[in-house]
């Protein structure tokens, strides 16, 4: 289990993170806030790319600052920009990284060979990484991150320039990895949190705002989710999340403090697109829109 225990982290004389306590086992745990939250802190802190200024993390009862080298070698680790060689091939650049975890050759090449289909890359991996799109260079490092066959799986905007079939590919070998290992992501494609994590920890001012399952989160916000015609008047305790296209008619998806006098009891779609108020099952990008502003 890898503990964070009243962690506190400044940068610049700025507080980012006060007092996060969390606790991580096997399963995939989503960060989701805004940018400048302490999202990436909060990942770096966990690979020991800053140390806490208070408070420690654990893992199986160690400091992981004390822990040092045995601990990152237990890590797979995708920033938000990873650095390349660009006349190196996918398969050249692997090795690299497996020689840095200190792999031995002969059982390395075999476990190259099946992260590079894992990750769509086989028929691409003796080709120079110059060459390649954003979405193949990030492939590139979710296989790099996957190499040593890490305990422990970190992911900073993984799905960054991939198309939907790379996402949903990205996707199947999370739910792959999860079942015996620990994975943190961040990412802004709320969608993709809500397909695959178990878990989602939302930051706020530098603290835990919430640590619950999708499921959980969008429940509370059950009987508060409205879609209305457009140009409706919204009223002071209601506020309006998104705008949404049926048949070339717009609602308005809102979220109301009260119910909504003669609202139907629906499902988003379903409804003719002009007709009066419908309430809605609540979704993940409902919830990132009330905690945090919409």
């Amino acid at each position: 289990m890898l503990t964070v225990d009243n962690v506190s982290k400044k940068l610049s004389g700025k507080t980012i993170l006060h007092d996060i306590t969390l606790e991580f086992d096997h399963g995939v745990y989503g960060l989701l806030a805004p940018n400048g939250a302490g999202k990436t802190t909060l990942m770096k802190l966990l690979t020991t790319l800053l140390f806490p200024d208070s408070g420690s993390i654990r893992l199986d009862g160690e400091d992981i600052v004390v822990l040092g080298e045995r601990y990152r070698g237990q890590v797979g680790y995708l920033p938000q920009d990873f650095g390349y060689y660009p006349g190196y091939t996918p398969r050249r650049f692997l090795r690299y990284i497996a020689a840095l975890q200190g792999m031995p050759r002969r059982g390395s090449d075999e476990r190259i060979n099946a992260i590079l289909a894992m990750v769509g890359l086989s028929d691409a991996a003796d080709k120079r990484m110059r060459t390649f799109s954003g979405g193949m260079i990030q492939r590139v490092g979710i296989a790099q991150a996957l190499v040593h066959d890490p305990r422990i799986l970190i992911l900073d905007e993984p799905t960054a320039g991939l198309d939907p079939k790379e996402r949903v590919r990205f996707r199947n070998i999370i739910h792959s990895l999860a079942a015996d290992r620990i994975v943190i992501l961040s990412t802004h494609i709320v969608s993709d949190l809500e397909t695959i994590a178990g878990h989602i920890v939302m930051l706020r001012d530098g603290t835990v705002y919430a640590n619950a399952s999708p499921a959980d989160l969008c429940a509370s916000l059950e009987g508060r989710i409205y879609e209305v015609p457009a140009g409706t008047p919204l009223a002071e305790d209601q506020r309006l999340l998104s705008e949404v296209q049926y048949g070339g008619a717009t609602r308005l998806r809102i979220y109301s403090e009260r119910p909504v006098v003669g609202a139907a009891v629906g499902a988003a779609g379903t409804a003719d697109p002009a007709a009066g108020p419908i309430t809605v099952a609540p979704n993940l990008e409902d919830a990132f829109l009330v905690i945090y502003g919409g």
